[in-house]
């Protein structure tokens, strides 16, 4: 099946898309909504435009049928930084029959020269979470960019081309910090105005990691320093395990034997992904959880201590209060007060 898009900016693009499938857009503060219909497949495609000159499409679907979507206008193309995070993706550049594939956890950053459109390829009865910030160039160059100061030359030129002289794709190595903040938009239940400047904040975080990710490739005064997609998927394991079993204090070893790897293998991807040991990720993740129990449950200091599996109420307080600068019956008192 092909869909032809032929219009801008990110709005505009879902409406299209509507209109192609014959489908009503779902409108929320803005976050427009498709929800794909059972004979075409499950999911959904939304996308919400920001001031200025920047938006983003998440594509959280299945076909059941291979889908392309050719992006063709009589205009100038976005800037394009994509990234997928479950299944995979295809993209060429209208004028050429190559296809680049985007495996997960990768990302690509894709400028068109002149009017030539871009499509993207979707798979049959695969499973696909795919992100692509769209920036208008002509209007996003008007924000206070600082010059783009201390951006890598080639990507400031990418920047400041408003008239898309030239052709650039670039494909990056595999990283998961991309993925987790996908699956953070996700599963965030705001509406409304929250959920739109959460929606805008977390687009210019997923533009920052994706350009560090492009910087830290390409840089020349140290090592590439690569991991092979086997050993993200390790790593992506062993951080669900951690999130999904707080109360317990796993080993490093136990960890790495479960995601069939080894320690110093183990670290170095978390290093690698998150620049922290596995033991500090762990505690990362309880402090985050605890907090979160503070502000928005019921349960006492002791309780909470309880359930992140920590045994020692002191303890607790000390490196909370290294990570916040604040002690836990701070976030008590704050919570009584809002009560």
């Amino acid at each position: 099946m092909r869909i032809d898009v032929k219009t801008l900016p990110v709005q505009e693009i879902i409406e299209d898309l509507a209109r192609s499938l014959g489908l009503e857009v779902q409108n929320g503060n803005g976050e427009l909504v498709i929800q794909i219909p059972e004979n075409l497949g499950e999911g959904y495609i939304r996308g919400a435009s920001f001031d200025p000159g920047i938006g983003v499409i998440t594509y959280n679907c299945k076909f059941y049928e291979d889908v392309e979507i050719h992006f063709s206008l009589n205009t100038i193309h976005p800037l394009k930084f994509i990234f997928c995070s479950e299944g995979s993706v295809g993209h060429s550049f209208q004028s050429q029959e190559h296809i680049n594939t985007v495996e997960t956890y990768q990302n690509i950053i894709v400028s068109s020269s002149g009017y030539n459109g871009h499509v993207l390829y979707f798979a049959a009865n695969e499973q696909t979470h795919v992100s692509s910030l769209e920036i208008i160039r002509s209007s996003f160059v008007a924000r206070s960019n600082h010059n783009f100061r201390d951006l890598d030359p080639t990507l400031k030129d990418l920047f400041k081309d408003d008239v898309s002289k030239k052709q650039f794709f670039y494909q990056g190595n595999y990283s998961i910090k991309a993925a987790d903040l996908m699956e953070e938009i996700d599963n965030r239940n705001y509406t409304g105005f929250l959920r739109s400047i959460f929606l805008e904040g977390k687009t210019f975080e997923m533009l920052a990691i994706q350009i560090a990710q492009y910087q830290d490739d390409e840089a020349e005064d140290k090592l590439p320093q690569i991991l092979r997609k086997s050993d993200i998927e390790k790593v992506n394991y062993v951080v669900r395990r951690i999130q999904g079993d707080l109360g317990s204090n796993h080993t490093v070893e136990s960890l790495a034997k479960e995601a069939g790897t080894n320690v110093n293998k183990l670290q170095e991807g978390f290093k690698y992904v998150y620049n922290l040991t596995v033991n500090k990720y762990m505690q990362h993740k309880k402090l985050e959880a605890a907090k979160e129990m503070l502000m928005n449950s019921e349960k006492n200091i002791s309780e909470i201590v309880v359930a992140i599996g920590l045994n020692n109420r002191s303890y607790f307080s000390k490196i909370f209060k290294e990570k916040y600068g604040v002690n836990p019956k701070y976030f008590l008192k704050t919570r009584k007060k809002q009560s």
